[in-house]
């Protein structure tokens, strides 16, 4: 059985309809715990010592978020820049998250389409996570493509809750260590293994 820890960031949670219902989703799997960064931190002051141990105590490392101007909002750069330590996380002394899991959970108002090459945006959503990616290639943790919900703005009420089910789905299957994690890392989206 593993564990994982959700580090999630929205700075105005209540305008958005569908992390509230994700975060619902969440609350009732065992084995994952919710570390709400804006409502924890609401000064930007994180506790190191505190975010360090959480990460010790999970294996894998979810970062909960919108995408805000192709990334995270500010309090996940606060987090990783104050969090993910030299000689902790990373450098030659450096190996505390070695093997941990971390992937993206995303939403975004734009629909899928927007995010390919050739659509609105110019790159994928995997090339906008690339920072990410590397971060966890730095921490040497294994970096998994990313959990995203698009096109939020237009969701149904039913659409909203297939995708809060599917993502209580993925984190059951993530705390069951059902995830194959060789097959998953050639997935564009973790979505996909979701598939109802």
């Amino acid at each position: 059985m593993s564990s994982v820890l959700i580090l999630f960031a929205h700075p105005a949670l209540e305008k958005s309809r569908t992390n509230r219902l994700l975060l619902e989703a969440c609350q009732s799997v065992d084995r994952v715990t919710l570390n709400d960064l804006y409502q924890e931190y609401p000064d930007f002051d994180i506790d190191v010592d505190r975010e360090q141990r959480l990460l010790l105590e999970h294996d894998y490392i979810l970062l909960h978020h919108p995408m805000y101007w192709y990334s995270s909002p500010a309090m996940v750069k606060q987090w990783e820049d104050l969090v993910l330590e030299h000689g902790w996380a990373y450098g030659r002394e450096g190996k505390a998250l070695v093997g941990k899991k971390m992937l993206n959970v995303m939403t975004t108002g734009g629909p899928r389409k927007a995010y390919e090459e050739v659509g609105y945006n110019r790159f994928t959503i995997r090339q906008f996570l690339a920072p990410f990616d590397q971060t966890a290639y730095l921490c040497n943790m294994i970096y998994l493509p990313p959990f995203v919900v698009h096109g939020t703005h237009r969701l149904s009420e039913p659409e909203m809750h297939r995708y809060a089910s599917q993502y209580k789905s993925l984190l059951t299957m993530l705390t069951t260590d059902q995830i194959d994690l060789e097959d998953a890392k050639t997935r564009r989206y973790l979505n996909e293994l979701l598939i109802d």
